[in-house]
C-alpha cells in the first residue's frame, strides 16, 4: 500500500509532454495496475484475519489452514516487483537513501524468508488438501459465494476445480496450483466487496494470465483513472 501510495503521489504532482503523468494512458494503466495488486491483498489478508478470529466456525477454520499458505505464497512473491515498479514511477529519486521506496524495495524479498519460502508454502498446500481434503471443499465454497458476479471468474473456477481432478504431478504444478488459488480467492472476494471499477480490471488483467507478465498490462477498456482515484493517498476512503 505504501509503494502504491508513493507511486500515485509522484506521478500526481509530475508532468511531462505537457500533462501529469498519472493522467497519460500507460502511465494510468501501470497506476491502476499497482493499485489492483495492494487492494487485492489487504482484501485478501483481511478475509484471512477474520477466519483466524471465528475458529470455532467449521468452514472459517477450514478456509483459514488453505487460504493462508496461498496467501502467504503469492502476495510475498508479488511485492518485491512491485516495490521495484513503483520505484521506477519515481524514478532517481526513488532510489536515493532519504526517499523511503528503498528501504521497501530492501525489505520486501524479506517477506517470504520469514513466512517460509514459496515452495514451502505450495508443499504446505498440498499437505493440508491430503491431510484434510475438506479443506478445498471449503475453499471451493468461498469461491462460490461469488458465483454468477462475473462470467470470467465462473470460468476460472470451474477451470481450477479441472486442476484438482488431475493428481498426475500435483508436487511439479504447485506454484502454477498455487498461482491460481490465489488470483481465484482475491477475485472472488473483490467481485463482492471492492468498487466495480476495481473487481472488472482484476478479473480482466488477472483471472486470464494469472497476473500478466509485467505490471502496467492491463487490457483496454477499463476505468483506470477510477481505480487510480481511489487508490490515492489524498482521497478520503
Amino acid at each position: 500500500r505504501q509503494a502504491t501510495a508513493q507511486a500515485i503521489h509522484h506521478a500526481s504532482n509530475r508532468e511531462a509532454f505537457g500533462a501529469r503523468l498519472s493522467e497519460q494512458p500507460l502511465m494510468q494503466n501501470l497506476l491502476a495496475d499497482l493499485a489492483l495488486e495492494s487492494e487485492a491483498a489487504m482484501t485478501y489478508m483481511m478475509r484471512v484475519a477474520r477466519a483466524m478470529d471465528n475458529q470455532d466456525n467449521e468452514h472459517e477454520k477450514l478456509l483459514s489452514r488453505i487460504a493462508t499458505p496461498v496467501g502467504k505464497y503469492w502476495i510475498c512473491k508479488r511485492t518485491p516487483n512491485h516495490a521495484y515498479e513503483a520505484m521506477e514511477v519515481i524514478g532517481g529519486s526513488g532510489v536515493m537513501e532519504n526517499h523511503i521506496m528503498p528501504r521497501l524495495f530492501r525489505e520486501s524479498p524479506v517477506n517470504a524468508i520469514w513466512e517460509g519460502s514459496g515452495n514451502v508454502q505450495c508443499l504446505d498446500i498440498l499437505r493440508a488438501i491430503e491431510k484434510q481434503p475438506e479443506v478445498l471443499d471449503a475453499y471451493f465454497a468461498e469461491l462460490q459465494r461469488a458465483k454468477g458476479a462475473d462470467k470470467r471468474l465462473d470460468q476460472f473456477m470451474i477451470k481450477l476445480k479441472e486442476e484438482f481432478s488431475n493428481r498426475k504431478a500435483l508436487q511439479y504444478r504447485a506454484r502454477t496450483i498455487a498461482d491460481s488459488m490465489a488470483v481465484g480467492l482475491q477475485a472472488a472476494l473483490l467481485v463482492q466487496h471492492a468498487t466495480p471499477e476495481m473487481a472488472d480490471a482484476f478479473c480482466a488483467g488477472r483471472l486470464d494470465v494469472n497476473g500478466g507478465f509485467n505490471y502496467g498490462t492491463l487490457p483496454s477498456g477499463l476505468n483506470c483513472a477510477a481505480i487510480v482515484e481511489k487508490a490515492s493517498p489524498a482521497v478520503e476512503q
